[in-house]
């Protein structure tokens, strides 16, 4: 999305040549390569690890981590692995992303009506912020995990970036309608 939104604000009148129907399957084939190797890799990993007895994660859902935490045998080059892949797959996008919102930020500054850079920037805010909230969580879970991490936060980020945010995703998308701001002023008052 934020390739998109790029395209479309510094790039307006070649947006429809550059993002083709073809272009976006390639993103999307590539963003689905990308996930199911790095899936077979975890799993990899995983499935050589030795299980002992317990069997009971101290977690809402079966995490890698927590995971690795009830092996038996030396986990210590699954935990190398699994944070550089996170490092490589949180990190690397989110500089991405943050990257293109400072350019679309910089295209936004040049525009010389009040209404036009509102309208700009209103396009991207919202995607802005649901990608902060999630990349953010993702970052502090799984790039900077220790050992001694508290289990409470680690489960409760783990809620935020698989509940929370798909849960107010829509409601930041939705703000940007007229209706729906209408409708909360009159709640609220």
């Amino acid at each position: 999305m934020s390739y998109d939104r790029y395209l479309a604000i510094c790039n307006p009148l070649r947006y429809s040549s550059l993002m083709s129907h073809r272009v976006c399957v390639k993103l999307i084939a590539i963003s689905w390569l990308l996930a199911l190797s790095v899936t077979s890799v975890v799993v990899f990993s995983v499935a050589t690890q030795e299980f002992c007895n317990q069997n009971t994660i101290n977690h809402f859902f079966c995490d890698l981590f927590p995971l690795l935490e009830l092996s038996c045998s030396d986990t210590s080059l699954a935990w190398i692995l699994a944070i550089t892949l996170s490092f490589l797959l949180t990190v690397f996008p989110f500089i991405f992303i943050i990257g293109s919102y400072i350019c679309i930020a910089h295209e936004i500054l040049k525009i010389v009506s009040n209404t036009g850079r509102q309208k700009a920037f209103s396009t991207c805010s919202s995607h802005l912020a649901v990608v902060s909230i999630f990349y953010g969580t993702l970052i502090v879970t799984y790039v900077v995990p220790t050992r001694n991490q508290s289990q409470n936060i680690s489960k409760h980020l783990s809620l935020s970036y698989t509940v929370v945010t798909p849960f107010i995703n829509p409601l930041i998308y939705s703000l940007k309608s007229t209706d729906i701001k209408n409708a909360l002023k009159n709640i609220m008052q």
